[in-house]
């Protein structure tokens, strides 16, 4: 295969594109890792040790795997559950460590703190206001500071900020966000927030809960419910911005439950220039009153229809596109590439207990790039999983470039023979550049080292195997590893890194090329990010780096 054939297939820039994709090779691939984990992966986070951490909720009964050495713990003066509802898990390895949480997370939310410690808050019962957190060890488990949120969050949103603080959104029946962790006097203040309530369908059907949070490279907050947004300065706590209602008659937000990517933000060459604009895509979802119909017995058509808004324009305007297959809870996962992957979900009904039907089992790839025409679409249909997932299901990026994908469990506790039975397996899939055919780029070397500070430029030094040809465009790429909960990856970002230069031969088959780190906060809160390189639209395994 030339390498010019090669760039053809991969970066859908010629007319062979849609040829190439026709084969099961070009439409990536499914692995089991696990056929059980021991519990539903309804929530997941990637902690900077490539492990991943997973968690569903207390409420659903024992799990299927036992806490260690014997330990329980007591639910209630007659409860005692000597099982573990959290679990680390090494997709490398494959290997299990059980947790230990003592109160219910059930549709909580959750972010990485600078340091690289999982924080993450609320959740239902004794659990709503408990702030829990884990440090990334051997043996590190969960600490839980009860009363750590001023306000009950069930199904709230996260994000992190520039200064590293944690905003949470939202939650039923709260329309005000407050700050974690709990460091200042302003900290411990609950700011009110009547969009949400505004944007609320009903007191049984909200459709907003789970707000899409999405930061700008300016440090504002695009939130997003039901079918509309507002820009929100939180630093002074005040709107500054009405967004235009997305068109279609479509809600977005749980139970309808849609989902949401920040596409990548592209920086500047120019290092004065700090504020690359921000596109926003927002997919799937259903009518607002989907759920009731559900409930009642009549499973009403997802939606097929997205929506990309310039939310840094003067005068944004929605710009309309249509999936080829329609579906709700599905999840939106950025690839190293820029593409985004759209997964999980289902075709009928709503989000919530027993109440979705027709599991999708293709995933779709979105090419945000691409000049769509009368023979061309930016969406093409993968390989479909052989294993529905459908609510309380999960995905995230590894920093080897497949995605993991967990849990289901539309059941109120753990069944095993409903419809759509609980599912403890995790499996991978294989975007379409794992294809044999393709050279993946290797990083050996970053200098002067991996801990980076903001504007400060590096070396990036990488081995693409057997490649002889002349080298291929280049792309290196940030990705913030997201916590992903009710079709919604929180912080997930992804930042196209400016080169100093065009990359330089060193060796027989190596390469460098000289990079510049985010110029600012707004634009790469502080914390850890996998670095990737792409090399003709392929990209490398990600190394971790951090940002002060």
């Amino acid at each position: 295969m030339t390498p010019k054939l090669l760039v053809c297939l991969v970066l859908a820039s010629c007319s062979l594109f849609t040829l190439a994709l026709g084969s099961q090779t070009h439409r990536g691939k499914w692995k089991l890792l696990k056929r059980s984990i021991g519990i539903s992966a309804m929530h997941m986070q990637l902690l900077p040790n490539d492990k991943i951490i997973a968690f569903d909720r207390k409420g659903s009964g024992p799990s299927n795997i036992s806490l260690p050495r014997g330990k329980c713990v007591v639910d209630s003066k007659t409860t005692t559950d000597c099982s573990s509802h959290s679990v680390e898990f090494d997709p490398s390895r494959r290997r299990l460590r059980p947790l230990t949480i003592t109160t219910d997370t059930w549709c909580s939310s959750g972010a990485l703190l600078p340091d690289g410690v999982l924080i993450q808050g609320g959740g239902f019962g004794l659990g709503e206001r408990v702030v829990r957190s884990l440090t990334p060890c051997a043996d590190c488990d969960w600490v839980e500071q009860k009363n750590g949120l001023i306000t009950s969050r069930w199904y709230a949103s996260n994000q992190i900020l520039p200064n590293g603080k944690i905003i949470v959104v939202g939650g039923l029946n709260q329309f005000n966000y407050e700050f974690i962790p709990k460091t200042s006097t302003s900290d411990q203040k609950l700011y009110q927030l009547p969009f949400l309530e505004e944007t609320r369908y009903s007191p049984f059907v909200p459709n907003n809960l789970y707000p899409f949070l999405h930061l700008t490279p300016d440090g504002k907050l695009f939130i997003f419910a039901n079918d509309r947004a507002i820009l929100l300065d939180h630093v002074n706590n005040r709107v500054v911005k009405n967004y235009p209602v997305m068109p279609g008659g479509v809600s977005r937000n749980y139970p309808s439950t849609g989902s949401s990517v920040l596409l990548p933000l592209i920086l500047s060459s120019n290092l004065n220039n700090h504020r690359p604009e921000a596109e926003v895509l927002i997919c799937g979802g259903t009518v607002p009153d989907s759920n009731q119909k559900a409930i009642a017995g009549v499973f009403v058509p997802a939606s097929k229809s997205c929506g990309r808004l310039v939310i840094t324009a003067n005068n944004p305007s929605w710009k309309m596109e249509q999936m080829p297959l329609n579906r709700l809870m599905g999840d939106m996962i950025l690839l190293p590439t820029g593409d985004v992957l759209i997964i999980n979900g289902a075709a009928k009904g709503s989000a919530g207990w027993n109440v979705g039907r027709e599991p999708v089992l293709n995933p779709v790839l979105y090419r945000p790039n691409l000049p769509v025409t009368a023979k061309t679409s930016r969406f093409e249909i993968m390989s479909p999983s052989p294993i529905p997932r459908v609510y309380h299901s999960t995905a995230h990026l590894l920093s080897d470039g497949r995605v993991l994908v967990g849990g289901s469990n539309p059941n109120s506790n753990y069944n095993f023979t409903a419809v759509y039975p609980t599912e403890l397996s995790v499996e991978a899939f294989y975007p379409p550049y794992f294809s044999p055919n393709v050279s993946r780029p290797l990083i050996s070397k970053i200098n002067p080292g991996t801990n980076l500070e903001h504007m400060q430029k590096f070396s990036m030094h990488f081995h693409i195997h057997q490649w002889h040809g002349e080298l291929g465009k280049i792309h290196v790429t940030m990705v913030a590893p997201s916590f992903t909960s009710h079709s919604y990856s929180m912080n997930q970002r992804l930042l196209v890194l400016s080169l100093d230069s065009e990359a330089r031969k060193v060796g027989f088959s190596n390469y460098a090329v000289d990079v510049h780190a985010p110029a600012t906060a707004t634009l790469a809160p502080p914390g850890y990010y996998q670095l990737f390189v792409v090399h003709e639209g392929v990209p490398s395994k990600g190394t971790w780096v951090h940002i002060k």
